[in-house]
């Protein structure tokens, strides 16, 4: 908290709240209305580095990428109207990810507000649906109040994109400045009270259980959980079972760790969610992807919800037990009543489905007999040469869905996707974001062609930067999840699927990137050895299957039950 008061303009009370705020980093581009902002910004560039993204997109997601590999908030920078609406995509990512991020926009000066001035788009309207709270500031001396209280509520609780948007006249003002960090908003209570006689009743159902299954999501992440959970599975002797976003909680490695529920989860643990007969619900929403057809999900079993957020709880599936709280501390006080168990033979049956499955897609994926190229065996040898410890970011799309299916973590943070928006083009900023969260670790996006052409100009940011991002481009000549769909759905009617790409070798080596293609096999490992051990960015080309498929598949509209191998 800064105690002294000192006469300067809204523009650098900008830059100093963001570094009171512990800010070294943040993304964005530059424009008229936020102009003052950046002038203020060379000023303190010893402080706090502005990263040139560009593109508004890219801003937004490589602060998400940065947000979810170092804990902390994400923030970028947009000037008024086109600037700020680019921005919108990554917003509405950040808030149903849980993404902790403070958006920062320009505006035309107050007195030209409503008049449709050059550049004016009423963000505030644009955004509100979208973000966890937005406000505009159009007086110098709102500034500090406004920024402080974006980072207490974009970090707090259940985690969030915030937007500030500042008119000029305000960033251009005068104001006595002195910083005060907010520690509480009334009405607002970002952590519900854990009530004790909930997780007692919560560790008798689970204690009683003869079947029970564990899912456990990101908030296990979000509220820095992991110890807890890993001791909260081995305790009780539980399988454990994950979403998408709650991939690398727990090792994939760990004994108890029975892989992926949802659309193209793994066979056991879709299956045996209809069979348990308690399911235990960890920092997780119940999605629809996870869900399948709710009329027909886990209607055997008792459910217990360890949720921070009440507006999850019997939103979409009917609790027996709900346990609010941050997952840190609810599963720490849930160990105190949970009994010492085993439940072998129970997770036997996991095991025999792993078995099926392995069988029927996992082999063919890992150790295939066809020619052509697997994303699966990609992944395999992009683990082997990380050891597992690669971070792995992914957009949206089959090379997703091979990523989190065929990626191995031992530690926590490790896979960052685009969850519940799905959004094309987020891997690529993204993994500029992650690395410069996590600088020491190897960052490896894995991105389909057709998602790497909606943001493959922040090859430029990589090249401004010196970003050590490795890239891996999936590339089957498709848009791989729609034409999968039109396959099985479309009666393979491929409508506007079909891509003819670039030379993408020429593309990486015109921003200086050092590129490699591999069609065959026997060129793989070493071609993913050499991008790994560079010390530089580096682009992988993979020429794979055209019409190869995700499997398992639970279709739109089925029950996780009726999951398909083919």
């Amino acid at each position: 908290m800064s105690l002294k008061t000192e006469r300067i303009i809204g523009a650098e009370a900008v830059v100093k709240s963001l570094i009171e705020e512990g800010v070294d980093v943040a993304y964005g581009y530059p424009g008229g209305a936020i102009m003052p902002i950046y002038d203020e910004l060379y000023k303190y560039q010893d402080q706090l580095q502005h990263v040139l993204t560009r593109h508004e997109q890219g801003a937004a997601h490589a602060a998400q990428g940065f947000a979810r590999t170092s804990g902390k908030v994400g923030v970028a920078l947009a000037t008024s109207g086109p600037g700020a609406t680019n921005l919108i995509t990554g917003i509405a990512d950040a808030q149903i990810d849980s993404t902790p991020m403070v958006c920062i926009t320009g505006q035309v000066a107050s007195h030209l507000l409503g008049t449709d001035a050059f550049q004016e788009t009423d963000v505030i309207s644009i955004s509100s649906p979208i973000t966890k709270w937005n406000v505009q500031v159009t007086r110098s001396e709102d500034i500090p109040k406004a920024i402080a209280k974006a980072f207490y509520i974009a970090k707090s609780g259940r985690p969030g994109p915030v937007l500030i948007d500042i008119t000029k006249d305000a960033q251009q003002g005068e104001l006595d400045y002195r910083y005060e960090k907010c520690t509480h908003v009334r009405s607002y209570k970002p952590v519900p009270e854990t009530n004790l006689e909930k997780i007692k009743q919560a560790a008798e159902v689970i204690n009683n259980a003869k079947k029970p299954m564990i899912i456990f999501g990101q908030g296990v992440i979000l509220g820095e959980a992991e110890t807890e959970l890993k001791d909260f599975i081995e305790k009780s002797g539980i399988p454990a079972a994950w979403t998408v976003l709650g991939l690398s909680a727990l090792p994939t490695s760990h004994p108890l760790n029975v892989g992926m529920v949802g659309m193209h989860g793994n066979y056991g643990p879709n299956k045996l969610t209809n069979e348990c007969d308690v399911l235990i619900a960890i920092g997780m929403r119940f999605d629809d992807r996870v869900t399948g057809d709710l009329n027909k999900y886990a209607k055997q079993a008792k459910v217990i919800h360890y949720e921070i957020d009440p507006a999850e709880v019997d939103k979409n599936v009917k609790t027996e037990v709900a346990v609010l709280g941050n997952s840190k501390d609810t599963l720490a006080k849930s160990l105190e009543f949970i009994a010492k168990n085993d439940h072998t033979s129970w997770v036997n049956e996991f095991r025999d489905f792993d078995k099926i499955e392995y069988e029927k897609v996992i082999n063919g994926q890992l150790n295939p007999t066809k020619e052509g190229l697997t994303m699966g065996e990609v992944l395999q040898g992009i683990n082997k040469a990380t050891n597992d410890n690669a971070v792995i970011v992914s957009d949206v799309g089959q090379h997703q869905m091979m990523a989190v299916r065929y990626a191995k973590f031992s530690n926590t943070r490790s896979n960052v996707t685009s969850g519940g928006l799905g959004t094309m083009g987020f891997a690529l900023p993204a993994a500029i974001g992650a690395k410069m969260g996590t600088p020491k670790r190897d960052v490896v996006a894995v991105i389909g062609d057709g998602g790497y052409q909606m943001t493959c100009q922040e090859l430029g940011t990589i090249l401004q930067t010196g970003t050590a991002v490795k890239i891996v481009v999936l590339n089957n000549e498709f848009l791989g999840m729609v034409r999968q769909w039109q396959q099985l759905f479309f009666e393979k009617r491929y409508a506007s699927t079909e891509m003819t790409n670039p030379d993408f070798i020429k593309l990486a080596e015109a921003y200086s990137i050092p590129a490699k293609k591999v069609s065959k096999r026997e060129n793989l490992q070493s071609a993913i050895d050499e991008m790994i051990a560079s010390d530089t960015s580096y682009f992988l080309e993979v020429m794979v299957e055209k019409e190869d498929n995700v499997f398992p598949m639970v279709p739109t509209g089925a029950s996780v039950s009726e999951v398909r191998l083919s």
